[in-house]
């Protein structure tokens, strides 16, 4: 900055040797010497030097407010925003209104600004006022000072400096990171329509800002619209997203671990779970989730571990108590399961959920008697939940409390009526308390939503048979050994596909081959099984085979087309 304003300063001194102002011109050719001097220094990167020498120019010509000015830009660079204010506002009073000045100005009020950030926010906004004030309509100075009063969460007003900055830039000028600003603002106000709109045009001016990527999909997450966020979060942490000087934006691994988990993703949530811890080892929830991931692919042995760490740094959350519970259910370590849940009850005695939790750990344990107890409970505390009373209710069948066991599965079943086997159970239920009637009635249900289950249909024989009804029952179990050969015919077609692809793994082409056709002889509209027969004759170059078998695997399954 400096080295643009100093080129003014001989036009000046030859200015005023042409005057004869009362210093002299012996004063102003001395001064003249300095300020050659001082232009050489900062040349060459000496900015004490140059200092000293625009000082002795300042002293020799006071009235020359471009020797304040060329003092002031220097300090300005040596970071004495202080200093140079006051040179600054002395070449300003010699010279009122110079627009040159007054940009200088707001350039030292913006670097004085930058100082107190950390220390003084409400100081550096009024600094970064100051700048804009010297030096209106700059898009730049616009733009940090609504950083700054958004970092203050002064929403409104940060808001409207924004808008300001996007009035003040050039028609084509790049305004990709006012927009991002003005759409986080926005989403802190919750205005989330106009806080999405204004982060798509930051990610339509710069697509490959992974800052803006990350702030777009955080926003669309926020929504509940997690499968839109991906795509933007993905692009925000992903290596080939980012440039070599570039790295992810700091909570945009946490971000997307939560999406791919909102989702269901849990496989693709670890990775991005386990960089957030790596970011932050001492997060708990960051360590929560982790082990919820790893809970929900399987791997509860190495999720123990990222739970205990998550309640060592919050010892006092129920939901980490329960979630370290659910993990040791998994492992079928049933006694430390209870003693998770028994702590988590105790802090959060009124969630039905921790209740139901115990419930279930006491019945694995065989503690009927705790078990009922704790299901009733959070029945009791949450009547809309289906879950307690359906768990209640097939445990009292168990015990042979069949007339409370009844009781139970119609309150689960009227807040969960497409319970299939829910009705199914109630149906077996009713029939041992010789309620034939309404066992016919729960049956015939649990066959309407269960239509490809032999179960139903077998018990309904038997009510049918009961009542006397002999040749409807003897058409269901007619009914029900053709559905069992159809499940048996199904699950050799399943293990012959599955024995198939591992031999198309390892290579083994024609065996592969053989037990593909072993699986669709056994079933032969099971889709897959031709889709993966069509894999295998393409690798033996048999492109119309291959054709065919998609076209089978298509009218089988048209949902499962790639």
């Amino acid at each position: 900055m400096a080295r643009n304003l100093l080129f003014a300063l001989p036009l000046a001194l030859a200015s005023l040797y042409a005057q004869q102002p009362a210093s002299g011109p012996a004063a102003l050719k001395q001064a003249n010497t300095a300020f050659r001097t001082g232009y050489a220094a900062m040349q060459a990167g000496h900015l004490d030097q140059a200092r000293v020498d625009f000082a002795r120019v300042v002293r020799l010509a006071p009235q020359l407010p471009e020797g304040h000015m060329a003092l002031g830009a220097i300090l300005v660079e040596m970071g004495k925003p202080g200093a140079a204010i006051a040179e600054l506002n002395k070449a300003l009073k010699l010279r009122p209104g110079d627009p040159t000045i007054q940009q200088n100005l707001a350039k030292a009020h913006e670097a004085l600004a930058q100082t107190m950030v950390a220390t003084n926010l409400n100081g550096a906004i009024a600094e970064m006022q100051q700048a804009v004030a010297f030096d209106s309509g700059q898009a730049s100075l616009e733009d940090e000072l609504g950083s700054l009063l958004a970092r203050a969460r002064l929403w409104p007003q940060a808001g409207a400096t924004f808008r300001l900055a996007l009035a003040a830039s050039a028609p084509d000028a790049n305004t990709a990171g006012i927009h991002m600003h003005l759409g986080v603002v926005l989403g802190a106000e919750e205005n989330l329509p106009e806080a999405e709109s204004e982060l798509m045009l930051a990610a339509q001016q710069a697509p490959d800002n992974a800052l803006i990527q990350y702030q777009l999909g955080s926003l669309l997450a926020r929504e509940g619209r997690d499968d839109q966020a991906v795509p933007h979060l993905e692009a925000a942490v992903k290596p080939e997203s980012l440039t070599p000087s570039q790295a992810a934006p700091l909570g945009a691994d946490l971000a997307l671990a939560m999406s791919y988990q909102r989702l269901g993703r849990q496989a693709e949530a670890i990775p991005y779970f386990q960089k957030a811890v790596a970011t932050d080892p001492k997060d708990p929830s960051s360590l929560n989730n982790l082990g919820l991931a790893l809970t929900e692919t399987g791997k509860a042995k190495e999720a123990v571990p990222y739970f205990q760490r998550a309640l060592a740094a919050n010892p006092k959350d129920p939901i980490f108590h329960e979630d370290l519970g659910v993990a040791y259910i998994q492992m079928s370590d049933f006694a430390s399961a209870i003693t998770q849940f028994e702590q988590a009850k105790a802090l959060d005695a009124g969630n039905p959920q921790l209740h139901y939790d115990l419930g279930l750990a006491y019945k694995l344990k065989d503690r009927m008697d705790d078990a009922i107890s704790e299901l009733k409970q959070a029945a009791a505390l949450d009547p809309t939940l289906p879950d307690p009373p359906y768990t209640l209710g097939i445990l009292l069948m168990q015990l042979g409390q069949l007339g409370e066991a009844a009781t139970a599965l119609h309150a689960a079943l009227d807040l969960r009526p497409n319970n299939g086997d829910g009705w199914a159970i109630l149906g077996s239920v009713l029939r041992q308390l010789n309620r034939k009637d309404e066992a016919v009635v729960a049956l015939r249900r649990a066959i309407e939503l269960l239509p490809a289950q032999p179960g139903p249909r077998i018990t309904l024989a038997a009510v049918l048979a009961e009542q006397g009804k002999h040749q409807e029952a003897a058409a269901l179990r007619k009914e029900a050994a053709d559905l069992s050969r159809v499940a048996v015919n199904r699950q050799r077609a399943s293990f012959s596909t599955n024995a198939g692809n591992q031999l198309l793994l390892r290579g083994q082409i024609a065996d592969a081959v053989g037990r593909f056709q072993e699986a669709i002889a056994a079933d032969p509209t099971f889709a897959e099984a031709h889709r993966q027969l069509a894999v295998a004759y393409d690798r033996q170059g048999r492109a119309s085979d291959a054709a065919a078998e998609r076209v089978k695997a298509d009218a089988l399954d048209p949902t499962a087309r790639p």
